[in-house]
């Protein structure tokens, strides 16, 4: 039943994509904009109880609808479990966000490619060039490919609903409060520290998934060599590897707050660009599918296996 909810989840985001109204995740940004208004303090305590207050009843309101639907109806509980995904993933969404600056940059209209990828990414995009444009959306899909449909996926599979609950709260709290800035560097560590725990599998598979996708051998060369030198300990080797997949050139400079900070260069062979971020697009969306694929393989097994 899980895999099937993970398919019907997929199919779901497929058609419908990001609900237009009322999206969940819309509503915990306001709620966990309240909760800092009210909570916030310099400490890592403070931070830490916002964090609970914001994640934990969400998880444990999910687990106890799901035990309810599923003791008066299988099928009710398993639809349950496949709306809860469905609004936990963000495939594609992803998509049409990328594809808008992937099609600007092919008309050469590098304004309106550039306010695309503003709305993915928080560098100073009006100083990138066409090429650092394509590069900006091709990271974007890579990590976000883990952050918006892998990692809710796996604790998916894990812990059901109340598991990707977990996961996608968790990972919005990080990109609210999860940054190294003066007023959030001690309020956010739970935030963050939480985020990097729960990614920490995901964002292995994720990359192994990329390896498997694209060119493997330069995948798992950028992976052990460049995902390290990476400042977050997960989208190193995401980023790492998918690049390393796509062969093309990732990271390098980015203008940040009006200054370029220096970043390691990821992946090998060609600049990005448009068909870049066409690629990593493809290759993510082939992800999901290999994803089913085995996870529905791997419920059969276990029928067969215990039957």
């Amino acid at each position: 039943m899980t895999a099937l909810a993970m398919l019907a989840a997929a199919l779901l985001d497929a058609v419908l994509g990001e609900p237009r109204r009322a999206h969940p995740l819309v509503g915990f940004g306001r709620l966990a904009h309240a909760i800092e208004t009210r909570l916030y303090r310099d400490g890592r305590m403070a931070g830490t109880f916002a964090w609970c207050l914001g994640v934990l009843p969400a998880v444990a309101l999910t687990a106890l609808a799901s035990h309810w639907l599923t003791a008066l109806s299988a099928t009710a509980g398993w639809a349950w479990s496949a709306v809860v995904l469905y609004s936990a993933i963000g495939h594609r969404s992803l998509g049409e966000h990328a594809r808008r600056a992937e099609t600007a940059l092919r008309d050469g209209a590098l304004d309106t490619a550039r306010l695309a990828v503003g709305r993915m990414v928080s560098r100073d995009v009006d100083a990138l060039d066409a090429s650092q444009v394509a590069a900006a959306t091709t990271e974007s899909v890579l990590e976000n490919g883990n952050d918006a449909v892998f990692g809710a996926l796996f604790w998916f599979a894990i812990l059901g609903a109340p598991g990707a609950v977990l996961y996608r709260l968790s990972n919005t709290l990080d990109a609210m409060w999860g940054y190294r800035t003066p007023r959030l560097a001690r309020f956010g560590w739970a935030a963050a520290r939480i985020d990097d725990a729960l990614n920490f599998i995901p964002a292995r598979l994720t990359a192994a998934t990329y390896a498997v996708l694209g060119d493997t051998a330069s995948a798992l060369r950028c992976w052990r060599v460049q995902a390290r030198q990476w400042d977050s300990p997960n989208a190193g080797p995401v980023m790492a590897a998918g690049a390393g997949a796509l062969r093309v050139r990732l990271g390098g400079p980015a203008p940040y707050h009006g200054t370029w900070e220096t970043r390691p260069v990821l992946g090998e062979g060609a600049a990005a660009d448009a068909d870049s971020i066409a690629a990593a697009l493809r290759m993510v969306r082939n992800g999901v599918r290999v994803w089913i694929v085995v996870a529905i393989a791997a419920s059969y097994a276990w029928r067969l296996f215990h039957a």
